[in-house]
C-alpha cells in the first residue's frame, strides 16, 4: 500500500468516526432530553389527572415507548444497511429523529386538545424510537469497519461518546430552562430543547454526507454477497449470539436511565433535591463519563484479553451502584454528586467497548442486524424498563433496597453474558488473515 492510499483510508477512517460522534450526539440528545421532560413535566403536560406517583409512572411508561419501538428500527434499517449500505440509512435515521423530536416541542398539551395530546405523544416518541432503533448500530459499523486494523473497539467508540455528549447536552439545555419560575417552564421552557433539536440536525446532515460507505460493506455490495433477508438469516444461524448480545448491552443502555430518569425523578418527588441540584448532579456525572469512557476502548485495545478487560472494568460497579444509590438517600448534596459520578466509571469504561467487541462476533453481511437486534431488544427488554420497575419496587416497597438488588443484577447479567460471548469466533481477526495460497499441483507431461 502506497503512502498517499495510507494516508487517505486514515482520513476516510478519522472522517467516519467524527461523522457517526456528531450524528450520534444528535440522535442522543433527542432521546434523552425526552427521559428529563418525563421526570419532570410531562405528568402535568400531558397527565395531568394523574399528577404524583402514578403519572410518574404513567409518564414514564411513554418514556418506555420509545425502547418498545426501537428493535423495530433496528430491524428495518439493519436490513437496508445490510443490504445498500450504512450511510444511507444513517441519514434517514438523522431526519426521522430530528423531526419527531421537533414535533414533540409544538406538540399542544391535554389542556388544549384532550386526549389527544398523549395520544400523539406516544405516537411520536414511537418514531423517535425507531429512528434510534437503525442509528445506533449504523452509527458503530460506518466508524469501526473504516477503522485500521486492530482498532476497531476504538472507533466504535466514537459513537458510543455520542452518547454521554448527547445526555450532557440534554442536561445542559433542561438546567438553564429549570431557572424559570415553575409556570413558564411548564407552559412553554421544557419545549425548547426539543426545538433546538432542528439546528442540530441540520449540522448532522452535513457532516454525515461527507462520510463515505464503509469498506467491508462496499466490497460486500462489489461482490454481491448482501444476503436477501439479513433478518431470518441472522435468527436462524445466530440465535445464541442474539440472546447472549442481549445480556452483554444491559448494564451499559440502563445505567444512564438509573441515574438520569429514575434517580432524577425520586430524588426530586421523594427527597429533598430541588430539580436544578439534582439535574447539576447528573451534569457532572455525564462531564465524567465525557472524560473517562474513552479510556475504555484504549484499555481493551491494549490489553490482549478482553474478557480480562471487561471483568477490570464491570466487577467494580457490582459495589459502586448501590452506594450511589445510598448516598443519594442521605439528601447530602455532595455524597450525592460524589456517589453518581464514581458509579459512572465503570460501565461507562465498559459502554465505550462494548460496540466494537458486539460487532466482532457478527459476520460483516450479517452484521446490523444482528448488532441492532441485540441492542435495541435489551433496550426494550432491561434498558428502558429501568426507571418503570425502579419506580415500581419502591412505589411498592417504599424502599430503595429492592432498586439496589436490579441494578446489582442487571451488572451481573452484563458480565456474564459478555464473557460467554467473547468465546465466540471474532470475525474481525477472521476477516484480517490472509488467505493460504493454494498448493500448486504439478503439470503432468
Amino acid at each position: 500500500m502506497s503512502a498517499s492510499t495510507a494516508r487517505e483510508r486514515t482520513r476516510a477512517a478519522n472522517r467516519a468516526g467524527f461523522g457517526a460522534f456528531i450524528g450520534s450526539t444528535i440522535e442522543w440528545f433527542d432521546f434523552y432530553i425526552y427521559g428529563t421532560a418525563a421526570a419532570l413535566v410531562f405528568d402535568k403536560v400531558f397527565f395531568p389527572g394523574l399528577e404524583g406517583p402514578i403519572g410518574t409512572l404513567v409518564a414514564f411508561a411513554t418514556f418506555w415507548v420509545g425502547f418498545l419501538a426501537r428493535p423495530i428500527g433496528g430491524i428495518i434499517f439493519g436490513h437496508y444497511g445490510d443490504r445498500l449500505g450504512r450511510k444511507k440509512t444513517l441519514v434517514i435515521t438523522l431526519l426521522m429523529m430530528g423531526i419527531s423530536t421537533t414535533a414533540i416541542g409544538l406538540l399542544p398539551g391535554y389542556a388544549s386538545i384532550g386526549i389527544a395530546a398523549p395520544i400523539l405523544l406516544v405516537c411520536i416518541r414511537m418514531v423517535q424510537g425507531i429512528g434510534l432503533g437503525g442509528e445506533w448500530g449504523g452509527s458503530v459499523l460506518i466508524a469501526s469497519e473504516h477503522a485500521p486494523k486492530g482498532k476497531s473497539v476504538l472507533y466504535g467508540a466514537f459513537a458510543q461518546q455520542g452518547s454521554p455528549v448527547g445526555n450532557t447536552l440534554s442536561t445542559l439545555s433542561f438546567l438553564a430552562i429549570s431557572q424559570l419560575p415553575d409556570e413558564a417552564f411548564v407552559s412553554w421552557g421544557w419545549r425548547v430543547p426539543f426545538l433546538a433539536s432542528a439546528a442540530l440536525v441540520i449540522v448532522g446532515l452535513l457532516v454525515r454526507l461527507k462520510v463515505s460507505e464503509s469498506p467491508a460493506m462496499a466490497n460486500l455490495i462489489e461482490k454481491k454477497k448482501v444476503v436477501k433477508l439479513p433478518l431470518t438469516e441472522v435468527l436462524r444461524t445466530q440465535p445464541m449470539l442474539i440472546a447472549l448480545g442481549i445480556g452483554a448491552c444491559t448494564i451499559g443502555l440502563s445505567a444512564t436511565y438509573f441515574k438520569s430518569t429514575f434517580a432524577l425523578s425520586w430524588a426530586t418527588t421523594s427527597l429533598g433535591f430541588d430539580r436544578s441540584s439534582f439535574l447539576t448532579i447528573i451534569l457532572v456525572a455525564n462531564i465524567t463519563q465525557i472524560i473517562v469512557q474513552p479510556f475504555g476502548a484504549v484499555m481493551a485495545t491494549r490489553m490482549k484479553s478482553w474478557s480480562r478487560a471487561v471483568t477490570v472494568m464491570l466487577l467494580p460497579e457490582l459495589i459502586l451502584m448501590p452506594l450511589m444509590f445510598i448516598l443519594i438517600s442521605t439528601e447530602n448534596y455532595g455524597l450525592a454528586m460524589l456517589g453518581v459520578a464514581v458509579a459512572t466509571i465503570p460501565h461507562c469504561l465498559y459502554y465505550a467497548a462494548l460496540a466494537g467487541m458486539l460487532a466482532s462476533r457478527f459476520p460483516a453481511h450479517l452484521r446490523y442486524t444482528g448488532i441492532s437486534l441485540c441492542y435495541q431488544l435489551c433496550g426494550t427488554l432491561l434498558g428502558g424498563t429501568t426507571p418503570i420497575i425502579g419506580q415500581f419496587l419502591l412505589n411498592r416497597t417504599g424502599s430503595i433496597t429492592a432498586v439496589i438488588a436490579y441494578a446489582v443484577f442487571q451488572v451481573a447479567l452484563t458480565l456474564g453474558c459478555m464473557l460467554l460471548l467473547l468465546k465466540r469466533p471474532n470475525h474481525d481477526e477472521q476477516a484480517a488473515e490472509p488467505v493460504p495460497a493454494r498448493p500448486t499441483v504439478p503439470a503432468t507431461a
